[in-house]
């Protein structure tokens, strides 16, 4: 599923979406997929639910991935944001392991004009897959709850543009 061509050249904003965080990978594929952005010099914005933000924070002791551009937001927030016209991304991430998480991929997909990217992951991954092929959304995905690697691989194939 994963297409090197998911976005074409390199943006200047993204923003990282977590749903709720009970899949392990979630937390390190966000910081991860944070870093890469920031050492390609883009505008990064989180936006994830109470839990999500708070393992985020936490696993941030020195702010370097959390004090970006954008901040860190809470998700109802970054909806609102976009709903009103005052917040947008090039490029938004959807982290995707349950219903919610379709439905936000679906909710952005609505809102911004900017690329939404699915980043897939879990014990269901080919259902959710299938559901966000359904809706025209990209995919990253990769099988697994616990071994971030073979997701880390998919996303390094996303993000392969120069900075």
């Amino acid at each position: 599923m994963t297409d090197q061509k998911i976005i074409q050249t390199k943006p200047n904003t993204a923003l990282l979406l977590l749903g709720c965080p009970m899949v392990p990978i979630q937390t390190s594929a966000a910081i991860y997929l944070s870093a890469i952005l920031h050492k390609k010099e883009i505008d990064v914005t989180i936006g994830g639910t109470k839990a999500a933000r708070a393992l985020i924070e936490m696993a941030d002791v020195d702010r370097i991935y959390t004090e970006c551009a954008g901040g860190i937001l809470d998700v109802d927030k970054v909806i609102e944001t976009m709903v009103d016209g005052t917040f947008d991304a090039d490029v938004s991430f959807v982290f995707v392991h349950n219903n919610a998480g379709v439905a936000y991929a679906a909710t952005l997909q609505t809102l911004s004009a900017g690329t939404i990217v699915a980043v897939v992951f879990g014990d269901e991954t080919m259902l959710r897959t299938n559901e966000l092929t359904e809706i025209g959304c990209p995919v990253i995905a990769a099988q697994g709850s616990h071994n971030p690697l073979p997701l880390k691989r998919k996303i390094d194939e996303v993000v392969s543009w120069d900075a």
